[in-house]
């Protein structure tokens, strides 16, 4: 049977890809926040201009990290929201001839979800395959542009195998049809240099709490003069790109969890990649027959996607959970049933491949000795099974 017992004397958390814990020195910017300096932004008195104030910096912050000019950055309530904005806004703001919009298979549900509501509006939307290891090929996304298609989205790296795009040279693509481009960076902020003009996007979304700021905010990059509807509507903030009353203390966090991850983002990088190929030796030292879902080559250095022949992902989640250690399943819940990822169905895995895939993600926390408990923890969960299989 597979391993139930607490084995573990502490959690190991190797969910970095979820959610990251909020850095101390976040949680003292924003305290002040949250007690004595809480003006509404709106307010033209001094409570009200201090706040403002406070939002302004952090925007330039943000506008800073993202190489953009303060006016191109929307404070939203995190990534999904960005996503949302980004794609719905575009294509309801969109020209009557251009009612296309091109997404990637791999996409954040977020950004499929939205898709798939925009065709029950009557918008076309086209679905790119990809290849084995996640990427999309310039051939491929060439094949579908036309002077019909409004936007492009896809994203700058995967959340669940953590493959890079060739972000510059699709965006290219897209523009030289007439396009719009998107993409989702909520994954790779932090990890990767984030240059929106060396990138040629025109729009871009990232989010406070995957680099160690809080929940519940985030930012969309709008390149200057790129129309985009309001999905929310009442004031004029955000410039009347969002309305409602600025979380100022969320976006104060945001933006130093962002100077932070930005000043440490090289040594930090290189530190994951140290830890990440350590961890694919132990895990194939300890699991002979464990398979790497994650691509060898341009990806990012804080995930690492797993599977087991026979093994359900989720269910060895829960196991690794009692073994004291947090990971991750692609898996999703629809209609009662756990349905399998499907980032790993879209690189070519067969149902029941796609159903044992586990994520582990790598933060700042993560020692050596943390994946070589996990590597541990993963081999007991194949004896497991190796002693449920017929003989």
């Amino acid at each position: 049977m597979l391993p139930t017992q607490q084995v573990m004397q502490r959690t190991i958390y190797l969910d970095y890809a979820a959610t990251t814990p909020v850095d101390p020195d976040v949680v003292a910017a924003m305290l002040p926040f949250l007690s004595e300096r809480f003006g509404n932004p709106s307010s033209i008195h001094c409570v009200g201009r201090d706040a403002r104030e406070a939002v302004d910096k952090a925007r330039d912050t943000v506008a800073g990290a993202l190489h953009c000019d303060y006016s191109e950055i929307t404070f939203t309530s995190g990534g999904t929201e960005a996503d949302n904005l980004a794609v719905a806004g575009v294509m309801l703001a969109a020209s009557e001839r251009r009612r296309r919009l091109v997404v990637s298979a791999v996409e954040h549900h977020a950004v499929l979800r939205t898709a798939d509501w925009l065709e029950t509006l009557g918008f076309a939307v086209t679905r790119i395959p990809v290849d084995h290891e996640g990427r999309v090929h310039p051939d491929a996304l060439a094949k579908v542009l036309g002077d019909d298609v409004a936007l492009v989205s896809i994203q700058h790296a995967n959340n669940e195998i953590g493959t890079i795009q060739d972000i510059h040279s699709l965006a290219q693509m897209a523009h030289r049809c007439g396009a719009l481009f998107h993409a989702d960076a909520v994954q790779s902020m932090g990890v990767l240099p984030i240059h929106v003009r060396g990138m040629d996007v025109d729009l871009l979304s990232i989010s406070a709490h995957k680099v160690y700021g809080p929940k519940g905010v985030g930012a969309l990059y709008v390149r200057s003069g790129v129309r985009v509807q309001p999905l929310a509507w009442g004031g004029a903030q955000e410039r009347e790109r969002r309305a409602g009353t600025e979380n100022v203390a969320a976006i104060v966090g945001f933006a130093k969890a962002v100077e932070i991850a930005v000043a440490q983002r090289e040594e930090f990088a290189a530190r994951m990649a140290g830890l990440q190929k350590r961890f694919l030796g132990a895990l194939k030292a300890a699991v002979p027959e464990v398979e790497i879902h994650s691509p060898a080559r341009a990806s990012l250095p804080t995930i690492v996607n797993v599977g087991l022949p026979g093994m359900d992902g989720a269910t060895a989640v829960v196991a690794l959970d009692r073994m004291g250690i947090c990971a991750s399943s692609g898996a999703a819940c629809s209609s009662g049933a756990i349905e399998p990822s499907h980032v790993l169905e879209a690189i070519g895995l067969p149902r029941e491949r796609a159903e044992s895939g586990i994520r582990f993600s790598l933060g700042r926390a993560t020692t050596e000795e943390d994946l070589e408990a996990a590597a541990d923890a993963l081999a007991r969960i194949a004896e497991g099974l190796l002693e449920e299989r017929p003989r």
